[in-house]
């Protein structure tokens, strides 16, 4: 699934170990300048200075700054949204899948730092088509989520009452971390992982002994 992209098809390149190379290193300069900077502060002149290279080298892969923003933000817009996807043979209970899910989407929004903090941020930066593609995928996401919250719920394995905003109340703690969390806080990325999938957990009303093993 790649980002909504203004670049035409005759500007895409062959992607090659190079090219792809040389595209992470544009993207990761520039994610870290948006993240000191915000998206207005940052402009492709102080991209192309960190970079070392000329403006031609940037525009090879990127069209404009808009564009190299919204690719660093489709990737954990990707990852976070299907976080709540499961092949079709897992027979596994739902409130197993719920915690599992919630689990990714703590993690994939951690391991994305700082990229997946900007639609929060800048949520203004992004072009009509592109918030067309996230809500798409957040549907997509909530479809699921909710369908298996209900599910759980009639196993006995959950305790709520309102489907979406309990759904919507558990997804909040990731969504909120733009707010406070920094990768060299006293907590390492996977403790906070566990600590906020245990609150998320809390939120949908698990509970710790399960009426029906033969589903776990």
């Amino acid at each position: 699934m790649s980002a909504p992209s203004k670049t035409s098809t005759s500007r895409q390149r062959a992607a090659t170990a190079g090219t792809d190379e040389k595209r992470e290193r544009i993207l990761k300069v520039a994610e870290r300048l948006f993240a000191a900077q915000g998206y207005a502060n940052t402009t492709l002149e102080q991209i192309v200075l960190e970079l070392g290279v000329s403006k031609p080298f940037v525009y090879y892969y990127f069209k404009n700054k808009q564009e190299i923003f919204e690719t660093l933000s489709w990737r954990p817009t990707v990852d976070c949204f299907t976080s709540m996807d499961f092949a079709p043979d897992d027979v596994r209970a739902a409130h197993v899948k719920v915690t599992e899910g919630l689990e990714r989407l703590i993690r994939s929004t951690i391991n994305h730092y700082p990229a997946a903090f900007f639609p929060y941020r800048e949520p203004q930066v992004y072009r009509p088509e592109y918030l067309v593609a996230q809500k798409k995928l957040a549907n997509h996401f909530y479809e699921n989520l909710c369908r298996l919250l209900e599910q759980g719920r009639s196993d006995g394995n959950f305790d709520f009452s309102e489907t979406r905003i309990t759904a919507q109340a558990a997804c909040s703690l990731p969504g909120f971390l733009y707010n406070w969390y920094r990768p060299d806080g006293r907590l390492s990325a996977e403790a906070m992982v566990h600590e906020l999938s245990k609150l998320a957990w809390r939120v949908i009303g698990l509970r710790q002994t399960f009426p029906n093993p033969s589903k776990q």
